[in-house]
Formats: C-alpha cells, sequence, structure tokens
C-alpha cells in the first residue's frame, strides 16, 4: 500500500465511510478508490485533494500542513514502507452519521503521525538566516540528504551574483551540514560581514578560493581560518 493510499484508508475507515460512499462524493467508480487505496494506481495531486477533503480533512491542519502539502508529497515513490510502523487500527467510535462535517477535523488523527515520520518541514531562511517560508521533504532512514533532519534548511539566494554558476535571486538551495570546505561544491559561508553562497576551490591546507559570477568572474582567496563554512549545497529549486 503507498503512503496516500494507506492514508485515506485509514481515514476512511475512521470516519466510518465505505469505498463505495467516498467514489459516490468524489465522482469515480468504487474500485478506483480501491485501487488507490491498494497503491497499485497513481493519480494527480488534483485527486488526491478531492479525495482527501471528502474524508474530512480540513485545508490546513493544525500541523500547518495543507492539503496540497499532502497531496503532492506524500504518495513518495523513495519512501521504503518499512521506515514507518503502519498507524494502528483506529479504535471504535460513536458516530451519528457518517455526513461528518469536514471541520470535525484532524486534532489527534492518526494520518499526521504517519506524515510526521516521513517529512520534515524545512525552513527557507533568508540571508540573515530568518524563515521566510517551508519546503516539506521526504525523511528516507531518518535523514534528508545523508543529514540529521534538524540540521538542514533552505538558503535564499539573495543577488544574481552566482548567475553564472546558474544559481539566480530568488532560488533556494537545499543545504546540509558542512564545516570544512569541500572542493568543487557550492556552500553556504561566512567571511567578513558577507553571507553568501560561493563555489569553493582548495588552494591548500591554508588558503581557499570562493568564487563567484554575476556580469563577470570574481575570485577571492582567503585564509581558512577567515572562512566560516556553514554548509554544503546539494539542491536547487529554480524560481521561474
Amino acid at each position: 500500500m503507498s503512503r496516500l493510499g494507506d492514508l485515506i484508508r485509514t481515514e476512511r475507515v475512521r470516519q466510518k465511510m465505505t469505498p463505495k460512499q467516498v467514489a459516490k462524493k468524489c465522482g469515480v467508480s468504487e474500485s478506483f478508490i480501491l485501487a488507490v487505496e491498494a497503491g497499485t494506481r497513481i493519480i494527480a495531486d488534483d485527486q488526491a485533494r478531492r479525495i482527501l477533503k471528502t474524508i474530512g480533512l480540513r485545508e490546513q491542519t493544525e500541523a500547518d500542513f495543507t492539503l496540497d502539502d499532502i497531496a503532492a508529497t506524500v504518495d513518495l515513490q523513495t519512501v521504503q514502507p518499512a521506515m514507518v510502523k503502519k498507524p494502528a487500527a483506529p479504535k471504535a467510535e460513536k458516530v451519528a452519521s457518517t455526513e461528518e462535517t469536514p471541520a470535525e477535523g484532524v486534532a489527534g488523527s492518526v494520518w499526521l503521525d504517519a506524515l510526521s515520520s516521513v517529512l520534515k518541514r524545512v525552513p527557507v531562511l533568508n540571508a540573515v538566516m530568518k524563515p521566510v517560508d517551508h519546503r516539506l521533504l521526504p525523511i528516507l532512514n531518518g535523514r534528508i540528504e545523508g543529514a540529521n533532519p534538524e540540521k538542514v534548511f533552505y538558503f535564499l539566494a539573495p543577488d544574481d551574483s552566482m548567475r553564472g554558476f546558474r544559481i539566480h535571486s530568488g532560488d533556494v538551495a537545499l543545504v546540509v551540514p558542512a564545516q570544512s570546505p569541500i572542493d568543487g561544491a557550492v556552500m553556504l559561508v561566512e567571511y567578513g560581514a558577507h553571507r553568501a553562497l560561493r563555489k569553493i576551490k582548495k588552494l591548500d591546507n591554508f588558503q581557499v578560493l570562493l568564487q563567484s559570477y554575476d556580469r563577470e568572474y570574481n575570485a577571492e582567496t582567503l585564509a581558512l581560518s577567515d572562512v566560516n563554512f556553514l554548509g554544503r549545497c546539494v539542491r536547487l529549486e529554480i524560481n521561474l
């Protein structure tokens, strides 16, 4: 069963709804819903959102996940089922009607614990290291890109000083911890009064070249002791 299918089935059962009831409300066949729950059918984000809303999930949850976040990320092809224990079967509840209002909500719902085991709300930080946004990323074997999920963050490129390296103002780079220079890598560094993304070239054991490229190539040679390496950029999301 896929993560999305597991989520749908668990919440459907919790809401005392049959696959046929969900299918009728969504305008699809019962076999369609069963295939989604079994993980044998891949569906579009808008279809996932419609099903999730039908079974009673609010647009915004108390954990600050939106249905867009859930639909776009919960059915991750790379997530291994063994990573997360399957949610326990919900205890029986007295329900007056299967037509519960969505506002009754998801507080305490079992799907929230399942999501928190495989997804991490990663902050997007600006040049002064203040959060301005977030992204949801999958946790694989307890790590994100091989790093502690609590230590990773996105950095919002403040200018076009790296556009020669295909990083433009407004793009966001995923940064994982690294306290020493990595030759050839783009890293987030602090030096002097600057905090910026720079491409690294190690010169020797004592000096490093910090490379940028706006309208023309620029390189600064600095002593290693004068540079604070905050992390390595492993992924880039461009701003179209």
